[in-house]
């Protein structure tokens, strides 16, 4: 089966000396810059025709500035369509004018509030922070959920609660892929697929197995539950780059998720490798 052209649903861009990313201090293999040139290297062997940019973790003062400089490279590099962005949607009802900015940005087509490092579990179910996913419709904004495993229950309840918000799960909800936990993980993604307002991100997967020496056979649960659960119509293709150099190639991912997700036929895997995320993010 032929997976040409990709649309690639998850590129981190980064320029440490223009933004602080906290998060990379104790990365050193990726405090550095990565920009297009970067990741057109890294994906030459695969053809990706279109790629979408999610927000990196910067500093919250400096989300703007950053949608702004993604703008700006998307000018010479037109595989770039689109943009999620970062929002602080816990500010409720106060959000209102920052998404109206980013909204102004053609290329914005999502927000990320990234909730996985956050200790209080049921922080997405504040009532301020629903009010502001609850605004989000009005601009036509995705919401990409990046929770870790555990909190696929809350994140299925705000999904409830919201119903009328596209939300897009990244890197399967993040299971415990390295020491094989599987069943809390399933029965939760299940319950968050049952909610028809949720797509999941074929993405990130790598990272939560053992980076040096994982096998496709490690990750072949995950990926084929996630197939089950959602179908093909709502599963996206995500490679989290740079992130997912930490653990493996472009091109062995590409490969792993061709061979991996049970397609039954070509259709299935256009869908997931390209118009799936071409209708949910617009481009």
């Amino acid at each position: 089966m032929s997976v040409s052209p990709i649309v690639d649903s998850h590129v981190h861009l980064w320029k440490p000396a223009q933004f602080r990313y906290a998060w990379l201090d104790g990365l050193p293999a990726l405090n550095r810059a990565f920009q297009p040139p970067d990741f057109i290297a890294a994906s030459a062997s695969v053809n990706v025709s279109k790629f979408i940019f999610v927000e990196c973790g910067c500093e919250p003062a400096q989300s703007l500035a950053e949608v702004d400089w993604i703008s700006t490279l998307a000018k010479s590099e037109p595989r770039l369509k689109g943009i999620i962005a970062q929002a602080s949607l816990e500010l409720g009802e106060s959000a209102r004018s920052d998404l109206v900015t980013l909204a102004s940005r053609p290329l914005v087509k999502g927000v990320r509030r990234n909730l996985q490092a956050e200790s209080d579990e049921e922080f997405c179910l504040q009532p301020e922070f629903i009010a502001g996913v609850k605004l989000l419709p009005e601009f036509g904004f995705t919401f990409d959920l990046c929770i870790r495993n555990e909190q696929l229950p809350v994140a299925t309840e705000l999904a409830r609660r919201v119903p009328e918000v596209v939300f897009v799960l990244d890197h399967l909800g993040k299971p415990d892929v390295r020491h094989h936990h599987f069943e809390t993980w399933a029965r939760d993604l299940d319950a968050l697929a049952a909610l028809p307002n949720v797509m999941v991100k074929i993405s990130g997967l790598t990272t939560e197995a053992n980076w040096h020496d994982w096998q496709p056979a490690d990750l072949a649960p995950y990926l084929g539950r996630a197939f089950e659960s959602f179908g093909p119509e709502r599963l996206i293709f995500g490679s989290d780059w740079p992130v997912m150099t930490l653990a493996t190639s472009y091109q062995r991912w590409v490969e792993t998720v061709q061979t991996l997700v049970p397609f039954s036929k070509e259709p299935e895997q256009v869908q997931l490798f390209r118009t799936n995320a071409e209708r949910i993010y617009r481009v």
